[in-house]
């Protein structure tokens, strides 16, 4: 099982002030995570496989049972996950051959995943970003736990994933990786200061509340005008395991500038949308976007959120990176965005280690250089 910092983490030192510093505090790199591992500290009883680790994530896989459940739910300090479905639960659903998540529904389905974390350590986690472009609502839970997408530290169970279809029914399976979970020694966000330093190859290097500011490209210049995508009502279902199998133009509206270069956002649509900038994440850092910023206004702009070391080609010189994309829905009201407004910002998040693979083709990355893109599910969209 799970042993000592040192034990597990030779090259890092004991916690101290100047050790920290350089390099006990971050998210942990994926040769770290494959000790954690080969230790115990992640076990599941089937194998778990290399393409499972990213630069800076594991991915989770789904187990063999979904519980449909009357509403989502947080167990609070004093209750484990399985009482609450027992409580919740309308009926269960066997993922072994794969089955359907209907869309406006609410599962939750226990990860094939186990962790044993000591008191150093915590994680978080988020939907991959095929899951999140899909407009896939999902979120892990723990035993005993006050808050979504978080691991305290020294915690040892199982993990939980909810899941709500909010566009389109889908198909899973067990196996289906609709998640990523991240190990973190510490606090790795960077003050504003180191913020800026880190940010300077950028086109637009001001932070913006401790971050980079991403604003929203609705002009549509390199792409022939088109500036976005807005989810179909009516749609045949989508198997998230399927890769360039699905016509984009079935469940899938296509968006074009207007002269006044706005669009309004409808609370009961999805939308993907793209940043005007491209970002790149250094092979020593990862980052994570604010998926919900009242300041800016009432829209979610991300379900996924993360970016992996060595993304958008991990820095250079100005203008290289590459572009977000963002999955859209507005809250309550229609909002009015225009071309270049702020959406969101971009954390950028210290790691512990450069990791020994980073994102891109040769790990099998999907989005490393991608524009305005749907999921890789779908063909690339002509037109």
């Amino acid at each position: 099982m799970g042993g000592p910092v040192d034990t597990l983490f030779p090259e890092l030192p004991r916690e101290s002030e100047e050790g920290a510093a350089k390099l006990g505090t971050g998210i942990l790199a994926s040769q770290q995570i494959r000790l954690l591992r080969d230790k115990g500290t992640i076990r599941a009883k089937e194998k778990i496989d290399e393409d499972q680790i990213q630069p800076a994530s594991l991915d989770l896989r789904l187990g063999q049972t979904a519980y449909r459940i009357r509403a989502s739910f947080l167990p609070g300090p004093k209750r484990k996950v399985a009482e609450m479905i027992d409580e919740f639960s309308t009926h269960q659903i066997d993922l072994t051959n794969g089955a359907v998540l209907e869309k406006g529904f609410v599962y939750i389905v226990q990860l094939q995943e186990h962790v044993r974390l000591n008191k150093d350590f915590s994680a978080t986690a988020n939907p991959k970003s095929s899951i999140g472009r899909l407009d896939i609502f999902t979120r892990l839970i723990t035993d005993n736990t006050t808050e979504f997408d978080r691991v305290r530290p020294s915690y040892m169970g199982p993990l939980y994933a909810e899941i709500s279809p909010l566009a389109f029914s889908v198909v899973v399976r067990t196996g289906s990786r609709l998640s990523q979970l991240r190990f973190i020694r510490g606090k790795p966000i960077m003050p504003d200061t180191k913020t800026r330093g880190l940010l300077d190859h950028l086109r637009d290097p001001e932070p913006y509340r401790g971050g980079q500011s991403v604003t929203v490209d609705l002009e549509g210049s390199t792409s022939g005008g088109l500036i976005g995508f807005r989810a179909r009502k009516h749609t045949p279902l989508i198997d998230v395991d399927k890769q360039d199998h699905y016509d984009a133009d079935e469940f899938w509206e296509p968006i074009y500038s207007k002269r006044l270069n706005g669009i309004i956002l409808d609370p009961d649509d999805f939308y993907i949308l793209a940043s005007r900038e491209g970002f790149s994440v250094p092979a020593d850092h990862a980052a994570e976007m604010v998926a919900y910023d009242t300041l800016v206004g009432e829209f979610r702009v991300h379900y996924a959120g993360f970016f992996d070391p060595g993304f958008g080609g991990g820095g250079g010189s100005p203008g290289n990176g590459t572009r977000a994309v963002l999955e859209v829905r507005s809250h309550e009201v229609p909002f009015m965005v225009e071309d270049g407004q702020i959406v969101g910002r971009l954390l950028y998040e210290r790691l512990s280690a450069e990791p020994d693979k980073l994102y891109g083709p040769s790990i099998g990355s999907s989005y490393q250089h991608q524009g305005l893109t749907l999921g890789k599910q779908f063909k690339p969209y002509e037109g």
